[in-house]
């Protein structure tokens, strides 16, 4: 009995030395096993330094974009850092329907303190409509530049002509990267008006900057100084 009794003691102390040696050899990997499987912080794609730039766009150099309608109908518009650069505009200028377009072309205008810049169109062709919204209210430009602040409609005979000499879609992040830094570098006073840390640009970005010429720095970026 006694025999029995010392064996059984004996299993029982193998049992819980393996319990306790597998739970040695277990426990590095499930404290580690977290931390290499946390999922990484969440990257919006449509935001860079701040600006919202949609993925389903296309932008020319010069900051306004292009969202194919249907088969030769484009609507074209200005960019959220184009449009905060304009900033509080008094009155905005479009093209007349059935006016011909070239891409590159000076197009429309923003009035601001009886100063006035301009931007190119993005595509070539004929403007079909333009949005008298705008015209009507040019704070829409600021407040909504890919939905109801869009600037007109284009028919585009030859389609391929709408992504000639446009920012290749692998590069439009890292062209947005590039112009907020430019815009540092001209103004470094707007240091924190435009946030890195994923935050929102300030609605106006040149009303903090007063001696910062609004033509000649919205003419940089839209290429047509």
């Amino acid at each position: 009995m006694v025999p029995l009794l010392v064996l059984g003691t004996f299993l029982v102390f193998i049992l819980l030395d393996w319990l306790l040696s597998r739970n040695k050899v277990t426990q590095p990997i499930l404290a580690t096993a977290p931390a290499s499987a946390r999922p990484l912080p969440r990257v919006d794609p449509e935001h860079v330094d701040g600006f919202l730039v949609p993925e389903k766009l296309q932008y020319h150099p010069g900051h306004s974009w292009l969202a194919h309608e249907r088969r030769n109908l484009v609507r074209v518009g200005v960019d959220e850092f184009a449009a905060a650069l304009a900033g509080s505009v008094d009155k905005i200028e479009l093209p007349k329907p059935g006016q011909w377009i070239r891409q590159g072309q000076k197009t429309w205008a923003f009035f601001r303190k009886g100063e006035k810049t301009e931007m190119v169109s993005p595509t070539e062709g004929e403007i079909i409509e333009v949005n008298h919204d705008l015209l009507r209210d040019p704070s829409l430009l600021r407040r909504d530049p890919y939905g109801r602040g869009w600037v007109a409609t284009i028919h585009v005979p030859d389609e391929e002509s709408t992504s000639r000499n446009l920012v290749p879609t692998g590069l439009v992040r890292s062209w947005m990267r590039d112009a907020v830094s430019r815009l540092y570098a001209l103004q470094p006073q707007m240091v924190g008006a435009v946030a890195a840390d994923g935050g929102r640009p300030a609605e106006d970005l040149l009303a903090a900057v007063p001696e910062a010429n609004w033509k000649e720095v919205t003419g940089e970026f839209f290429l047509t100084a």
